[in-house]
């Protein structure tokens, strides 16, 4: 394992315990989208079904697990212990307009036409994407608390570092996935306009607000 690819993991692993955190502290899930949240939980659902059948490594596993559990306990904290802050009204992105067309993505372009292959190839599309309903309900309500701003940040260098990560694979070990590359780099654009305010607004003490 590179030093990019654990980075990221990390940046990945902050990512949750920050959103988790900022539910359990404040009693509240305002600001945060379910929606994206839902999506997050489908990807890891059906990129780790191979848990029992696959096994990598004590670290690997114990990663896919800690994925698991934490978004299966986000979906839960917004969607039933902490529902009355639920903001509804403002997270409206269709979840249908992301999911449709990774599967289609999935059962047109992937390495093998088997299931386990379609769903793993379905997770890293819908993975990209997934967080375009929290973008647009940042963006709906014109701001960001601190500290899910700093979600966004460690959730986006957990991408970012991931594509430095295919890079010195490419290089040191002859190894290149270009669907998972194409992903990523979709995914890390998503990130850019969030990344530039973060570091001029938020390390400055000033409240993230992005364009309606």
């Amino acid at each position: 394992m590179n030093i990019f690819r654990l980075t990221g993991d990390l940046a990945h692993l902050t990512a949750i315990i920050v959103l988790l955190l900022k539910i359990w502290k404040t009693r509240s899930c305002s600001g945060i989208s379910g929606k994206s949240q839902i999506l997050f939980a489908l990807v890891y659902l059906t990129r780790y079904l191979d848990l029992f059948t696959n096994f990598v490594s004590v670290y690997n596993t114990l990663m896919k697990i800690i994925f698991l559990l934490s978004s299966g306990a986000t979906v839960f904290l917004i969607y039933s212990k902490f529902k009355v802050t639920y903001d509804r009204n403002h997270d409206t992105f269709r979840m249908e307009f992301l999911i449709v067309p990774a599967v289609i993505l999935s059962l047109l372009i992937r390495h093998e036409f088997t299931v386990m292959e379609v769903l793993w190839t379905f997770s890293i599309y819908l993975e990209a994407v997934a967080i375009l309903p929290q973008l647009f309900l940042v963006s709906k309500t014109g701001e960001a608390e601190t500290i899910t701003s700093h979600y966004l940040f460690a959730l986006g260098s957990y991408r970012a570092l991931y594509l430095l990560n295919w890079i010195w694979r490419y290089y040191f070990e002859s190894f290149i996935d270009w669907i998972v590359i194409i992903a990523g780099i979709v995914q890390t654009v998503l990130y850019c306009d969030f990344f530039y305010l973060y570091v001029t607004r938020v390390l400055h003490g000033r409240k993230l607000r992005l364009p309606a």
